[in-house]
């Protein structure tokens, strides 16, 4: 049981993996790949974002902040020590409980900040979209689903994928 729960913790991170790597922008009536790469997140509206100086700004900062991963490595570099020392420990049976626990949560903890981390950070990417919107041509629209008029504003759109 314990073993189900913490294989279900690791591999739900792992799920999100391909998320943001589908991202479609409208652009001229033209689909452009949002994240080309898998290390830049937003780089494929760089050079459309370059002509506004405010939103090349918020894409900027958008990217630093992804770009600063050192602290959800280690946090969970921590929390998995923390679980294998439950199993790899010669200790009493009280003691691996709270090895374990600790561990998990540790994990848990980690994944809930990281994701609070990036959908607040998603904002400056919304923002850099708009602010070019305000101000330039062609209009960017992130593409929602296949039933959406890009005329209704911006949109995005999440793919799931197992």
């Amino acid at each position: 049981m314990k073993f189900l729960v913490i294989l279900t913790i690791l591999f739900s991170h792992a799920s999100f993996a391909n998320e943001a790597c589908s991202r479609i922008a409208i652009i001229n009536q033209q689909e452009v790949l949002v994240d080309p790469s898998s290390n830049r997140k937003g780089e494929g509206l760089r050079y459309h974002l370059e002509k506004d100086e405010i939103a090349k700004r918020y894409l900027d900062e958008y990217q630093n902040t992804i770009e600063s991963n050192l602290r959800p490595a280690i946090i969970g570099t921590a929390g998995t020590g923390l679980i294998l020392s439950a199993f790899v420990a010669n200790a009493s049976d009280k003691n691996r409980k709270v090895l374990l626990f600790s561990g998990v949560a540790t994990i848990l903890i980690n994944f809930l900040i990281d994701k609070t981390i990036d959908s607040s950070n998603e904002k400056n990417f919304t923002q850099a979209i708009e602010e070019y919107n305000k101000r330039q041509f062609p209009k960017i629209y992130l593409k929602d689903n296949e039933n959406v008029n890009p005329s209704q504003g911006i949109m995005m759109e999440k793919s799931w994928s197992f």
